[in-house]
């Protein structure tokens, strides 16, 4: 609960510092297409390294040649950032943050390569690290809460700045507090933010209340797509190319709208989809319930949390919901010992009555 001491985690930081003492160049970088996690725990951590060993030459990368989300250019260091395609160093020290997998390096993952020793601090569950040194722990709300912490560790003063980074890291990932992981260490952490600068309204007016026009008629039409099924539990939408040339949005802007697919009354599962460059389709699936999702992700080439996952497809829209959409629902589906579907109905009590109605029915026609 809270801020309470943490040995194992305590142990890995430990580790993490030695190998930054060890360094002289410094490369952090976070997932392809970063959200506010991604690129606050980024620029958190860039900031903590500067302030703990100011002799040290620290690059914050971008894993893609696109710019920083312009919802999120306000973070102090943005402009700072890195295309990890225009780094040519070979760096002493690689730090992977919000992200446990090397593929979603993008082109930092040659950069990473190249690095003589490799750290991960990251929340995404990951059986096999790939790096020299790693704190990768699920429980932890965002990946900002694990870079604030290591702060304190350090015992370096978290600076408004530094809030600022990490408080948009943390408010972004729990859905501003309202997803499941808003946790009592996530309101701990947030608090300290805020007591050391960091400001809830500047957050919400970048982020929140910053949406273009065009955005905006992005919006109207994926909400007038919305579809469920499963007896509502399911929700899904979606933006094609031709959505984004005809308004004008650009594809950062895309990010938010699978929460918008998730409002709906009575559904438990909301999925968005979006058209990329290349052929591509990227999918987001977001679960209120204890229902797993991240399983479905993992399967079709991505992963992320129980309750929040995205992956990308090699296909268009209509074959990226072949794939996904029985998967979905078969998180809803009781299957009998006989190998019998019954549909949506999980309660217990419903499941008997199903297989007793079948009974009375095969005992009425003879079978």
């Amino acid at each position: 609960m809270g801020l309470s001491k943490n040995p194992e985690q305590e142990a890995r930081f430990a580790e993490i510092a030695r190998l930054i003492e060890k360094s002289s160049t410094i490369a952090i970088c976070a997932h392809t297409n970063p959200d506010g996690d991604a690129l606050g725990s980024t620029l958190g951590l860039a900031w903590v390294i500067g302030m703990r060993w100011p002799e040290k030459s620290v690059c914050g990368l971008l894993a893609d040649a696109g710019d920083v989300p312009r919802i999120y250019s306000y973070l102090p260091g943005s402009a700072d950032l890195v295309r990890a395609c225009d780094y040519e160093g070979d760096p002493d020290l690689f730090i992977s943050v919000d992200l446990s997998v090397a593929h979603r390096l993008n082109d930092a993952e040659p950069v990473m390569r190249r690095a003589a020793r490799t750290a991960i601090i990251d929340h995404h569950p990951c059986e096999e690290p790939y790096a020299d040194a790693s704190l990768v722990r699920p429980s932890a709300a965002a990946a900002g809460v694990l870079v604030a912490e290591f702060a304190l560790y350090l015992g370096v003063e978290i600076t408004s700045d530094v809030a600022r980074c990490l408080y948009c890291a943390i408010a972004t990932d729990t859905g501003r507090f309202q997803y499941q992981n808003a946790d009592p260490e996530s309101f701990s952490v947030a608090s300290l933010l805020v007591d050391c600068g960091a400001s809830p309204s500047e957050l919400s007016l970048n982020v929140y209340q910053n949406f273009s026009l065009s955005f905006l008629h992005l919006e109207a039409l994926v909400m007038g797509r919305i579809t469920s099924f499963a007896g509502g539990k399911i929700t899904y939408s979606y933006a094609t190319s031709a959505d984004l040339e005809r308004t004008g949005a650009s594809l950062d802007e895309c990010d938010g709208l699978v929460d918008v697919v998730r409002s709906v009354s009575g559904s438990e599962v909301a999925l968005f989809l979006k058209e990329v460059p290349g052929g591509k389709v990227r999918g987001n699936i977001r679960s209120k319930t204890d229902k797993d999702v991240s399983q479905i992700a993992k399967r079709l080439g991505g992963g992320g949390h129980k309750a929040a996952a995205g992956f990308s497809f090699d296909g268009d829209i209509d074959q990226a919901l072949a794939a996904v959409l029985p998967p979905l629902r078969a998180l809803f589906e009781y299957v009998d010992p006989d190998g019998t579907i019954i549909g949506e109905r999980l309660d217990p009590r419903l499941i008997e009555a199903d297989r007793a109605a079948r009974k009375t029915a095969q005992a009425g026609s003879g079978e």
